[in-house]
């Protein structure tokens, strides 16, 4: 199995961190193949130029690093974000991730009618790993569970994408070491299961 991790965090002591590292040594115990796409490491511009938006109207990529990024993503059987909610959604890294690599023509094409959107791989398995310092219940409540709806299914969902995950580890900063470990014993459920 070949899984392809879209990692941001600025900081590597923040617990997306310890979310990468075991993320890491889960796959490489279950005999997975692993590829890490750090985004902050690897200087990613997050920001769609015209000539991106050129591209994406004509279904052709321009920037060499998203072109890179999409062939890497496209040989992914499990795709793997991790990444921290600020103001209650994705960091600016992550959408422009989305914007400039989740791309008509390279992940998905339109149907026919224009209308609808079929996924260009169409197996995939997408698990979404995000920290956050907002209750669970505030941000379902007043927030709508913000995130699930913008890139759970309004991105990957939306795209055609069957088997999207998404898994949210709240009051991060409050929580005792216990709470952090169960948290990581879940990453590697999940990650060794494929």
């Amino acid at each position: 199995m070949k899984t392809v991790v879209v990692y941001y965090h600025p900081y590597n002591k923040s617990f997306c961190h310890a979310i990468l590292d075991q993320v890491i040594n889960s796959s490489l115990k279950a005999g997975h193949e692993i590829d890490i796409i750090h985004l902050n490491v690897e200087n990613f511009w997050p920001v769609m130029t015209s000539e991106d938006l050129q591209g994406f109207v004509k279904h052709q990529m321009v920037d060499p690093q998203s072109i890179e990024y999409a062939k890497r993503v496209k040989k992914a059987d499990h795709l793997i974000m991790i990444f921290p909610i600020w103001w209650e959604l994705m960091p600016a890294m992550i959408k422009g991730f989305i914007d400039k690599i989740i791309f008509p023509g390279t992940c998905y094409e339109y149907t026919q009618s224009g209308l609808g959107m079929r996924s260009l791989m169409p197996n995939v398995k997408v698990t979404i790993f995000s920290t956050m310092n907002t209750p669970k219940f505030i941000y379902q409540l007043i927030y709508g569970n913000a995130l699930k709806n913008a890139l759970a299914k309004g991105t990957f969902k939306k795209s055609g994408v069957q088997k999207v995950k998404w898994v949210s580890f709240h009051m991060v900063k409050g929580s005792s070491d216990k709470k952090r470990k169960d948290w990581l014993k879940k990453v590697e459920r999940l990650v060794t299961k494929g």
